[in-house]
């Protein structure tokens, strides 16, 4: 057959088989008048080139396949040679694998550093091109009340057990005695890398950073108003979560429910960006549905009261602390 036929049966191109044959892996005899003709035994190496190239093998590196198949043998990989040749490459692939992490993760050391030089907590004291989590920008949406928080009041909390930052696993439906303040946000953001595309316009999205630091500075009002304990819960990976508890100071650990259990379990309020690969290398497991800010006053087992919707986020725990204040009791 002439070269473009097996060309055309072996899906590769003309061009392709003509380097198969300069490496000599393929040998088509010669005819009469001069021309090439290749044979059936060439459209299968050809295509055992092909596949194997497609699972990392370079070209130049098929012959022992080849050889197997010209033995005789049903399968190029059914000799000693292919297999060791498999293990080879293997090898490369680990090897290239490890030194691409490797320099992954140094891109990330150096992304850190250069993020959080100069970073504190308060944005006086922020370097002037430093992003600015823990201010608001002006004019954001206000999120209207969809009565998607109504049904919680009452509801005993799930028996769901939840990482937390400080190495700690908590059991929801066995916080002990007291209140406990839960709240949930979407998704922190980080020094050093873009908010979700459109975030500031979704209503009820942008503001974690400040909701947290208004915690922070709350947190011993309202243990002093009867909270016992307060967490922040998101969706987001324990690693995550704990840079945030570390960068901002908070005197409080955050809990990780990346598969959004606690909503699932009581139906609870989620929004889905659309827009959040930039963040997962960082935070690989996380989903493409977040928690929608909404807080939770929990007292023996049950869900006392709930804050919904919240805005603005920066004075959400102001907000907590009257409200503890009003019920101590």
């Amino acid at each position: 057959m002439r070269i473009g036929e097996l060309a055309h049966q072996a899906g590769v191109t003309v061009k392709a088989v003509r380097y198969y044959e300069s490496l000599g892996l393929i040998t088509p005899t010669r005819l009469s008048n001069g021309y090439r003709d290749y044979s059936e035994v060439d459209v299968r190496h050809t295509a055992e080139i092909r596949a194997l190239a497609r699972l990392g093998i370079p070209v130049e590196r098929t012959q022992p396949f080849l050889d197997c198949l010209s033995a005789g043998h049903p399968h190029a990989d059914d000799c000693p040679a292919s297999l060791a040749e498999y293990r080879d490459a293997i090898a490369d692939l680990t090897a290239r694998i490890h030194g691409l992490t490797t320099r992954r993760d140094a891109l990330i050391a150096h992304l850190n550093r250069a993020a959080h030089r100069g970073c504190t907590t308060t944005p006086a004291d922020q370097g002037t091109d430093m992003p600015d989590f823990t201010s608001l920008p002006a004019d954001l949406p206000v999120p209207a009340d969809d009565g998607a928080a109504d049904h919680l009041p009452g509801t005993p909390l799930p028996p769901l057990v939840l990482r937390a930052t400080d190495g700690s696993t908590i059991t929801l439906d066995e916080l002990g005695p007291g209140r406990t303040v839960i709240y949930l946000y979407p998704l922190t953001g980080r020094p050093g890398i873009d908010l979700p595309e459109g975030w500031d316009a979704i209503p009820g999205a942008r503001g974690c950073s400040t909701e947290a630091c208004d915690f922070r500075d709350h947190y011993r009002d309202l243990v002093d108003a009867g909270a016992t304990q307060v967490f922040g819960c998101s969706s987001q990976d324990v690693d995550y979560q704990r840079e945030v508890v570390e960068r901002l100071h908070l005197p409080f650990p955050m809990l990780s429910d990346p598969n959004l259990e606690l909503a699932r379990a009581l139906d609870l309020p989620t929004f889905a960006p659309g827009d959040l690969d930039r963040y997962r290398p960082f935070t690989p497991n996380i989903r493409d549905e977040l928690y929608s800010r909404l807080t939770m006053i929990v007292r023996e087992g049950l869900i006392e009261h709930v804050f919904y919707p919240i805005f603005p986020p920066n004075e959400h725990a102001g907000q907590v602390l009257r409200w503890l204040r009003a019920h101590l009791h």
